[in-house]
């Protein structure tokens, strides 16, 4: 199986925007985001600090108060 393309990476985000849309898409791709975040950091045995910990909440009380 070989790597994903250009044109693959585009046909992969039409279909991603068509099922989510645009308003859901990139609170999916911030989470997409932390979680990987969050793994790479278990992995290389650190926790993220105190201060991305209340931005993270900060900002999570904002999407959710929309």
């Amino acid at each position: 199986m070989g790597q994903l393309g250009l044109p693959e990476l585009i046909i992969v985000g039409i279909i991603a925007l068509l099922v989510f849309g645009p308003k859901k898409l990139p609170e999916l791709g911030a989470g997409l985001g932390k979680a990987i975040r969050d793994f790479k950091g278990a992995m290389s045995g650190k926790d993220s600090s105190p201060a991305e910990e209340t931005k993270e909440t900060e900002k999570q009380e904002k999407s959710s108060s929309k």
